[in-house]
């Protein structure tokens, strides 16, 4: 049979088709036939043209992909490329097809590598490499790999789609770097508000400048509202001691001028500049290049400088110089509320000073209105003080303890003056109103909100061990520990006192009275520290 031809045919219904058509000879002894065989080919022309268009859509796709596409033989050669792999890689096409995947990674045993792995049946998950560009940059790309299966489906291509990723990295290192950031800031905030000593936060700020902004030297400049000058408070990176002595004026160095202009002074070059750093021979050592003054204003206020350092030069962007203004920000919270917390200590101390005192003057009214105490409240305060210390009584509460003690008469201011100034015995109605002075205590000092962790002595110490006491009858550990401390140190200092009725009692027989009172009017283990401790009593 002859070669086949392609050619139309009609049906009866007139509809025409395609056939392929075959002629051959048959000879006969008597002729020569033609034989044609005609094949129906309008499937096979359909499938071709369904090949064909898929081929040109798939070519289309190809090319017109927004990444790059590497068809590879198992060796990791390119076989074919698209345009948009030359554009990554600023190759021509028929360049590129000349190279293989090692020829432009730049981590190329482990690109051979994993081209091996994968034609050896390995699952590739997407991944990330650097690819080199024809011009030497280097680029980071994300690489999807494909098999491509022969007809018998064995392993025959690799299809690498790659994507350029760079803008993603780049986005990436800026989240970083904005997540460093918080986190910087977080640790300063922590420091500031988990302690009012200033230097722990101005060390945990500076630490912080240093390496967020990538800054070898930092110190901080505050100002002395006394002598208008800025003064060293902290530093960090400095080889000498070139800036703890530092004294400027306002307005005196770059330092001065930025807090009194209020504005960042940045100077790109020292070692252009006559400055007075560049006087001091210990400044001059430390080598440095570039400069940045930063003023720290609280509530409009002027606090001080942060001075940056840097022994290269830098080339700041807005975003670097916005996070120093931040820093700078925060240096001004840390030395507000420092200073804030200083004034309220101060004012404090001064108010507990001006209580104090005004305790003290009224301690001292009551003995000057009763002649036969006095000097006795003074000596009972000490006394009482030692032997509650002897007693493991802690310091905040040895603070309420000397001011009950010394009030613990101030419920006499209600007492008539012809009963507390009586000479002789006093009747059982005057002693009943003379007994109220405790109540009259309780009434005076509970409404004074800093005095009432000091009512158990003026309030309690007439109780007695035994329920016996007034104003309550308090009985045993009802009654404060403070008040029965009292108690013991206000009877030994009456009988070893000379009143006007009677002389001293010598100390031995106050001992064994107040020992024979043990368990009845006074605690027991009250007496036992106090026997023990008299000799030191500063009575």
């Amino acid at each position: 049979m002859g070669s086949g031809m392609e050619l139309k045919a009609r049906r009866k219904d007139g509809s025409v088709f395609p056939v392929d058509v075959s002629l051959g000879a048959l000879h006969t002894k008597s002729e020569v036939l033609v034989v044609a065989v005609i094949r129906d080919i309008t499937e096979q022309k359909q499938i071709l043209e369904k090949t064909i268009e898929a081929e040109k859509f798939y070519r289309g796709l190809f090319e017109q992909s927004p990444d790059a596409i590497f068809i590879l033989d198992p060796e990791g050669h390119f076989i074919e490329t698209n345009e948009r792999a030359s554009k990554l890689l600023g190759y021509q096409r028929d360049e590129l097809n000349k190279m293989s995947v090692t020829d432009i990674s730049a981590q190329q045993a482990e690109s051979a590598e994993t081209i091996r792995r994968f034609m050896g049946g390995e699952q590739i998950p997407p991944f990330e490499r650097l690819f080199r560009k024809k011009s030497g940059e280097i680029v980071p790309v994300e690489i999807h790999l494909d098999l491509i299966r022969d007809s018998a489906g064995k392993p025959h291509r690799i299809q690498s789609i790659v994507r350029d990723i760079s803008e993603r990295k780049i986005a990436e290192i800026e989240i970083r770097k904005q997540v460093r950031r918080l986190k910087a800031l977080r640790s300063i905030d922590i420091a500031i508000a988990g302690s009012f000593d200033l230097r722990i936060a101005l060390d945990t700020l500076l630490e912080e400048v240093s390496k967020q902004l990538g800054i070898d030297a930092a110190c901080l400049l505050l100002l002395n509202p006394h002598s208008q000058t800025l003064e060293f408070a902290a530093g960090r990176g400095f080889l000498t001691s070139a800036l703890q002595y530092t004294k400027l004026g306002l307005g005196s160095g770059y330092a001065g001028k930025a807090l009194m202009e209020r504005r960042i002074i940045h100077i790109a070059d020292l070692r252009g500049r006559k400055t007075d750093f560049l006087r001091s021979p210990y400044f001059f050592q430390e080598n440095f290049v570039t400069y940045f003054a930063v003023p720290i204003i609280a509530k409009g206020q002027m606090r001080g400088v942060l001075e940056v350092f840097n022994r290269s030069p830098i080339q700041p962007d807005r975003d670097w110089l916005d996070f120093l203004e931040i820093l700078a920000g925060q240096a001004s919270i840390a030395v507000d509320n420092a200073q804030l917390f200083e004034g309220l200590q101060r004012a404090n101390n001064d108010l507990i000073l001006a209580y104090d005192a005004t305790i003290e003057g009224w301690s001292h009214a009551l003995d000057l209105r009763d002649k036969e105490t006095e000097g006795h409240t003074q000596r009972v305060t000490q006394a009482t003080i030692h032997l509650a210390r002897a007693m493991g009584v802690d310091q905040g509460s040895l603070i309420h303890i000397r001011r009950g003690a010394l009030l613990h008469d101030i419920g006499k201011m209600g007492v008539p003056d012809g009963i507390l100034l009586k000479p002789g015995p006093l009747t059982e109605d005057e002693w009943v109103i003379m007994r109220q002075h405790p109540q009259f205590a309780y009434e005076m000092l509970s409404p004074i909100a800093y005095l009432q962790p000091a009512l158990d002595i003026p309030y309690c110490h007439h109780e007695k061990w035994d329920g016996t006491g007034y104003p309550r009858g308090l009985k045993g550990e009802e009654i404060p520990l403070a008040a029965r401390i009292f108690s013991v140190i206000d009877v030994w200092d009456a009988l070893s006192s000379d009143r006007p009725y009677r002389p001293a009692w010598p100390k031995a027989k106050v001992l064994e009275y107040v020992q024979s009172l043990s368990g009845t009017h006074f605690d027991p283990w009250v007496i036992e520290i106090f026997l023990r401790s008299v000799d030191a009593l500063d009575i």
